[in-house]
């Protein structure tokens, strides 16, 4: 992992306006992401909540699949932040999406700019990948 502090200036900034477009009437917790893909196009996103809370999508989730849904899946750099006191944690189902599309750097924040730089084997070991399917379906 090779580090640009520009890059993750411009990603922060970015992932801070997302986060202002929050709509997160029943938390009231706020939350931003920005996504770089390897051809350098940047898709954000932001946490968007429904009163039935298991219909509500995380920001990390929703950048990823505005650019999966725009054709891209070579993902370089995802900056998430939040309001909280150190950089915040994606939840488990954004941790599995982010292994998914093997986003190759994940930069953790908060509004105080602490940052915790990870990969996706440190955000998620262990994590399930399309890989033990293959393996079950190879069996039949």
């Amino acid at each position: 992992m090779k580090t640009n502090p520009e890059k993750i200036e411009l990603l922060y900034e970015k992932a801070k306006e997302a986060m202002n477009k929050s709509y997160s009437p029943y938390s009231k917790f706020k939350v931003g992401a920005a996504l770089i893909t390897k051809s350098g196009k940047i898709y954000t996103g932001t946490n968007i909540e429904n009163a039935s809370y298991g219909l509500s999508m995380c920001a990390e989730r929703t950048a990823i699949f505005k650019a999966v849904s725009e054709g891209e899946k070579d993902f370089e750099t995802l900056v998430v932040i939040a309001d909280t006191d150190g950089p915040v944690s994606p939840c488990g189902a954004c941790r599995q999406v982010i292994a998914e599309f093997g986003v190759d750097e994940i930069v953790l924040t908060n509004l105080k700019k602490d940052f915790k730089i990870m990969s996706v084997e440190d955000l998620l070991p262990y994590g399930f990948s399309g890989e033990e399917l293959d393996d079950k379906n190879s069996d039949n």
